[in-house]
């Protein structure tokens, strides 16, 4: 045990005024350094500086620099993601957003979109639109005018034209029409089909005729319970979907999507951009998420749904988004796909399997929009 000498006690006592001098500029320091980090709102709520944020997924710089200036400048966090995803659908980024890209198999160019309010938990979204372009903003039409949560097709398009949005439009362009000439005089391949017999070497297609679904014929599981590997046409720049989370100055939370899924697509198929729970979630209670990848088979398990729950049970970000894309690798070993998330006070972490990932983010404490590489 070590003793103090009375000697040296003596040295160590103060006068209270002594005290005093030394530690009120310790006070005044920290009292001015908490006064700096936070703002007080019109309601007298003190508000953290690490608001406002931004994260997207992939280096889609434009768009999170577009959702920024929204929400920077007093803009709600629904506001600044239609502003950053409605840029990343302008700029056509990787030409897997907007129009003019991914191809289904006809040839044609259609739009998927998402936004949700983690406030009010509204969710507006269009699947497999045709002929107009925005697809964010017809997604925020749906949320604001509507008692629905999705609309799809030419009813969606539609609806989006009445509604006061540019169209119809050819959404194709020379290169997506290019893209799509070259797939066609490769006999088609790939493709997304299985266990068929195509006609000619584009189909049409029917099913094997061999096929007993009592036998398990329909069925791609080995008896483990795991998938085979499939033939993936999913890859950093034809299958990427931004999706985007915002929190505002005043710590309200939103996300948003957009992306002209996957290339070669059969007709009418939907991935997981439109998904509430799927690509995106946002509760301002808990945080976000975002999701890119193999929405085909990331839908199944509703990985941003995953995310924010286990947020809300305590998981830091970091964990909660590898726990959400381990539960997709044990069933499917082969799929490629990531998220990003974050949580309610800003703290943000992704996770991968199958590619390495990037995200992007914006906040109070950066000059510019930072990348932020994850590896599988």
């Amino acid at each position: 045990m070590c003793k103090t000498s009375l000697t040296d006690q003596s040295r160590t006592e103060q006068s209270p005024s002594s005290m005093a001098n030394r530690i009120l500029p310790f006070i005044t320091l920290v009292f001015f350094s908490t006064l700096f980090s936070m703002v007080i709102g019109d309601d007298g709520v003190a508000i953290s500086k690490q608001y406002p944020l931004v994260v997207s997924t992939w280096p889609f710089k434009e768009a999170v620099r577009a959702a920024w200036r929204a929400v920077d400048g007093g803009h709600s966090a629904v506001d600044a993601v239609v502003e950053g995803c409605s840029a990343c659908e302008e700029l056509r980024c990787d030409g897997t957003v907007g129009p003019g890209g991914s191809p289904d198999e006809n040839g044609e160019t259609t739009i998927d979109a998402l936004i949700m309010n983690g406030v009010t938990m509204e969710v507006g979204a269009v699947a497999a639109m045709r002929f107009v372009k925005d697809g964010i903003r017809a997604a925020k039409l749906v949320m604001q005018h509507t008692k629905h949560t999705l609309l799809v097709g030419e009813k969606a398009s539609a609806f989006a034209i009445s509604m006061g949005l540019p169209g119809p439009s050819n959404l194709s362009s020379s290169d997506s029409i290019r893209k799509w000439s070259k797939w066609k005089e490769n006999n088609c391949q790939p493709n997304f089909w299985k266990d068929v017999v195509p006609l000619d070497s584009c189909g049409p297609y029917h099913a094997k005729a061999s096929m007993d679904v009592k036998d398990g014929g329909c069925s791609t599981r080995n008896l483990m319970g795991v998938a085979e590997p499939r033939s993936s046409l999913v890859g950093p720049h034809n299958h990427d979907t931004i999706s985007m989370a915002v929190i505002d100055k005043m710590g309200h939370v939103a996300v948003g999507t957009s992306t002209n899924g996957a290339t070669y697509k059969i007709p009418g198929r939907v991935g997981d951009g439109p998904i509430a729970g799927s690509s995106a979630y946002a509760d301002t209670d808990v945080g976000a998420c975002g999701a890119t990848g193999d929405g085909d088979i990331m839908m199944r398990f509703l990985p941003c749904y995953q995310v924010v729950e286990s947020m809300r049970l305590g998981m830091e970000p970091r964990l909660a988004a590898k726990d959400a894309i381990s539960r997709i690798a044990r069933k499917f070993p082969d799929f490629v796909g990531a998220v990003v998330a974050v949580n309610k006070n800003g703290v943000h972490a992704g996770a991968c399997h199958g590619w390495t990932f990037e995200y992007s983010v914006r906040s109070p404490v950066t000059v510019d929009v930072e990348v932020f590489t994850v590896l599988p």
